[in-house]
C-alpha cells in the first residue's frame, strides 16, 4: 500500500463552523488509527473575516501541516487565496449556488451542499456536514466513524438533531464514494489500525498538571492559554480539582501562591501581556521560596499582541523577569506531547528547588491537535520532596 500523507483544507468566514468540521474530521481518521496533525489560522474576533483549518492525514507521525492541499473546501470566496497551495491531483469543494469559484488547478468539485442537505430531511445548516461526508467519500473511509462521532457529539438529548446530521452525512458520502473518474487520491478503505488520542497542547499541559497531583488554578482568561483552565475546570470533580477564574492576572499569580503556601500542587497560566502583570508575584515566589508553575502561552507583541497568531518571543523575558535575584526554572516543550511531561517535570522541580517554574507554550502548540498512541502515565512520579513528621523531628534532634 503506498504511503498516505493527505492534507484538507477548510477554508470560509469566522461562524461558518470551520473548527467543529476539522475536529470531527480529525477525530474521525484518529479513531481510524490515522496520525493527524491539525492546525487552524482565525481573527480574533467573533464573526466575519476569512479563517481556515488545515489538517494533515498520514500513516506516519506527523509533527507540521505540508505545503500543498490536497482536498479544500471552500465555504466562501476569499479561499481562492488558498488555490496556489493546490496541485493538479487537488480537489476543491465548493456550492457553486453559493460560493463563486473558477478552479484552475486541480479538480473544482461544484456540490449543491444545501440542497443535498434540504432534500435528505435537514436544513441548510447541515450543509457542513454533507462537506465532511463528501471529503469521506471520495477518500472511501468507512462512514459509521462520522456517524459516531455526530452521536458522541450530541449526546442523548439532542439524539433526533444527530440522526437528522446522520441522514444528510450519508446523502453527502453517497454523493462521492466511487463516482469521481479522475480522483487520484489514495482509497483509505476500511482502516483497521488501533484508536490514537487527539490532543491539543492545553490538553496536554492541563493533562499533565492532573497527572502531577495539581488541585488548584486561578488564571483570568487570556488566549492562548485559556484552553488550561477551560479544560481543568471540565475536570474539576473527576480530579478534585479547583479551578478560580480571578479578576485580572495580578490576583492570579497571588491565589495561585497562597494555593501552594497552604500546600497543594498550585499553577496560574496566561499570555505575555498577562505575564508581564505577574511579575510581582513571580518575585514574591521567588523571595518566600514558594513552589509555583507559571504558564507562558506566547502571542506576538508587544502589549496586547495578536491573541489569534503564533510566536516564541518571551524567552529572554521570562529569564529575566523580576526584581532582585532569585532562581527560576524555564522549560520549552518542542511538541504537544512533550508539553504533557514537560509540565510533570515543572512541578517535581518547582518542589524539590522551592522555586518558580515556567513553561513556555506558544498558540501553535495550544491550538494544534496532534494524535498520540498513548501517554506513558506508569512513568510519571510525583516528587514532593516535603519532609515527614519522622524527619522533621530527627533534624529537631
Amino acid at each position: 500500500m503506498a504511503r498516505i500523507d493527505i492534507t484538507i483544507k477548510i477554508a470560509g468566514e469566522a461562524g461558518q463552523g470551520l473548527q467543529t468540521m476539522g475536529q470531527l474530521l480529525s477525530r474521525a481518521f484518529a479513531r481510524k488509527g490515522l496520525n493527524v496533525f491539525a492546525d487552524q489560522v482565525l481573527q480574533s474576533r467573533i464573526r466575519g473575516g476569512h479563517n481556515c483549518f488545515q489538517l494533515r492525514v498520514s500513516d506516519e507521525r506527523v509533527f507540521a501541516p505540508a505545503c500543498t492541499i490536497d482536498i479544500l473546501i471552500a465555504l466562501d470566496e476569499e479561499s481562492l487565496a488558498h488555490t496556489q497551495e493546490l496541485t493538479e491531483n487537488s480537489i476543491t469543494i465548493f456550492d457553486s449556488t453559493l460560493v463563486k469559484l473558477k478552479v484552475e488547478r486541480g479538480l473544482g468539485l461544484d456540490i449543491p451542499l444545501e440542497k443535498i442537505a434540504k432534500e435528505s430531511g435537514g436544513n441548510k445548516l447541515m450543509s457542513n456536514t454533507v462537506a465532511l461526508a463528501a471529503v469521506l467519500g471520495i477518500l472511501e473511509l468507512e462512514i459509521n466513524v462520522l456517524f459516531d462521532l455526530i452521536r458522541d457529539s450530541f449526546g442523548a438529548k439532542g439524539k433526533e438533531i444527530a440522526e437528522g446530521n446522520i441522514k444528510v452525512a450519508q446523502a453527502g458520502y453517497n454523493f462521492t464514494y466511487r463516482k469521481l473518474k479522475e480522483n487520484k487520491l489514495p482509497a483509505l478503505g476500511d482502516l483497521s489500525g488501533g484508536k490514537k488520542m487527539l490532543l491539543n497542547g492545553s490538553e496536554a499541559i492541563a493533562l499533565g498538571a492532573l497527572a502531577s497531583g495539581c488541585k488548584f488554578i486561578s488564571a483570568y482568561p487570556m488566549s492562548p492559554s485559556t484552553g488550561i483552565m477551560t479544560y481543568l475546570a471540565s475536570k474539576e470533580n473527576q480530579f478534585g480539582v479547583v479551578v478560580e477564574q480571578s479578576e485580572d492576572e495580578i490576583a492570579s499569580i497571588n491565589i495561585a501562591l497562597g494555593a501552594s503556601y497552604a500546600g497543594v500542587r498550585a499553577m496560574t497560566a496566561s499570555s505575555g501581556g498577562g505575564f508581564a502583570l505577574m511579575v510581582e508575584g513571580l518575585s514574591l515566589s521567588g523571595m518566600t521560596e514558594t513552589p509555583l508553575v507559571i504558564v507562558d502561552a506566547q502571542r506576538p507583541g508587544p502589549a496586547t499582541g495578536l491573541p489569534t497568531r503564533t510566536a516564541q518571543e518571551d524567552l529572554e523575558y521570562v529569564i529575566f523577569s523580576g526584581h532582585g535575584e532569585f532562581p527560576r526554572a524555564v522549560l520549552a516543550p518542542r511538541t504537544i506531547e512533550e508539553a504533557f511531561y514537560a509540565t510533570v517535570k515543572a512541578f517535581n522541580l518547582a518542589d524539590k528547588y522551592q522555586l518558580p517554574v515556567i513553561i513556555l507554550s506558544d498558540q501553535l502548540i495550544a491550538d494544534s491537535l496532534l494524535t498520540i498512541d498513548e501517554l506513558d502515565i506508569d512513568s510519571i512520579k510525583i516528587e514532593r520532596n516535603v519532609l515527614s513528621n519522622e524527619e522533621l523531628k530527627h533534624k529537631a534532634l
